[in-house]
């Protein structure tokens, strides 16, 4: 079962932890990733960020990512909740919870999820720096290595459907 949130307000990770995880009492595991705002990129102080997206096609990507990860781990229940907006440092900014009944699928379902959605996802970043100049973060190359690993692993190096680009 798949859910996506985006929000453009600061959200509560734990109380959404506890909500994902309350009423499976057949889940033995349940796995999370939290990303959170850090104030220093590329040796660079960072004041603030703005995560744009485009509505309707950033919900559906997301959705497409779960549901990749629903069919090749046997897992119950997947969520993903990314702000949108202005964003300060610390802030929590996307927040990916896999259940399952063991904990091997549900650990290799949340990192795919990440990963993918580090690349997949219509997200744009903006810094703004202690300048006050405002930069667009461009994607990491680390990011498109990991989502490449996970290419090869699925498919065996063949050519891959969406979501896997």
């Amino acid at each position: 079962m798949a859910k996506v949130t985006l929000l453009d307000t600061p959200f509560n990770p734990e109380a959404a932890q506890l909500r994902f995880r309350s009423g499976r009492p057949d889940c033995g595991a349940v796995v999370s990733f939290l990303g959170q705002m850090r104030d220093l990129n590329d040796g660079e102080s960072v004041q603030s960020m703005f995560l744009e997206h485009y509505p309707g096609m950033t919900e559906k990507a997301l959705a497409e990512i779960i549901a990749t990860a629903e069919q090749r781990w046997p897992v119950a229940a997947i969520e993903v909740i990314h702000r949108v907006g202005t964003l300060q440092p610390e802030e929590p900014i996307v927040l990916v919870l896999v259940a399952g009944t063991h904990r091997s699928e549900c650990f290799r379902a949340c990192e795919f999820v990440i990963d993918y959605l580090k690349t997949a996802a219509p997200f744009w970043k903006k810094e703004v720096t202690a300048a006050g100049e405002g930069r667009w973060v461009d994607e990491r190359q680390s990011d498109h290595a990991a989502s490449e690993r996970w290419r090869d692993e699925l498919t065996g190096g063949a050519p891959a459907a969406t979501p896997l680009r």
